[in-house]
């Protein structure tokens, strides 16, 4: 289905205190957040180590209840051996690493199967292009405005240009989201360029108000926090 509306704010829940995970997470549910990014890091892909499936299985019913949706972000090597822990787990979307996997058509396929929404997610380094040939298999394009690993990093330059570019490649036929150094300086900027999905890590659990941080980037989006519903592919 065509993506349309406002762009929606996903807090991610890897710049969150771990020693209080779920009260941060029913904090941004009750100032409007539906979309909750849950990154998955195995020390191999990426350096760090962060989130696993039981704790996407703590984590989900919260999400659920709350009406929302467990957007999960794989950035672990060989992603296809994951998918079914993660969707069992209680995954709504799962996005999964262009550059993890030498047969993404299957992957993709694989998380389609489990009734969950497939993603691609591209590296800074890999080109816009490289998703042209998927874009049958794929309800999501996740663009990394950081080089992926860790939270709180700069926005990259040169980063509005190839959102740009995936927006006028996927036109409507899937939800675009940036994920990386998105914070009340550079929310317009992606969301003018066309992307569906913000996530914001740092700019939301690290302020002093995780909910007035997040309320901020909403209204800097253009999009109401509480009228705002998920992005369906």
């Amino acid at each position: 289905m065509p993506v349309s509306g406002p762009p929606t704010i996903a807090p991610s829940l890897l710049a969150a205190d771990f020693a209080r995970l779920g009260t941060e997470l029913e904090d941004v549910m009750a100032a409007g957040a539906r979309v909750i990014h849950f990154d998955v890091m195995d020390g191999h892909f990426v350096p760090p180590i962060s989130f696993g499936e039981v704790v996407a299985k703590i984590v989900a019913p919260v999400v659920h209840d709350g009406g929302g949706v467990l957007d999960v972000h794989l950035m672990v090597e060989r992603p296809e051996e994951r998918i079914g822990s993660f969707a069992a787990a209680g995954a709504d979307r799962i996005t999964i690493h262009l550059e993890a996997t030498r047969h993404p058509a299957a992957a993709l396929a694989a998380i389609r199967a489990t009734g969950c929404s497939a993603g691609i997610a591209l590296n800074p380094a890999t080109p816009a292009a490289s998703v042209a040939e998927l874009m049958d298999d794929i309800d999501l394009v996740l663009c990394m405005t950081v080089n992926p690993g860790w939270g709180g990093q700069a926005f990259l330059d040169g980063s509005l240009a190839k959102i740009r570019q995936l927006a006028d490649l996927v036109h409507g036929k899937a939800e675009l989201i940036v994920d990386g150094g998105v914070d009340i300086d550079t929310v317009r900027g992606c969301a003018a360029s066309g992307a569906t999905t913000l996530v914001a890590g740092s700019a939301i659990f690290r302020a002093r108000d995780p909910q007035a941080a997040y309320l901020e980037l909403c209204e800097a989006a253009g999009v109401s926090a509480r009228s705002a519903e998920p992005h369906r592919a």
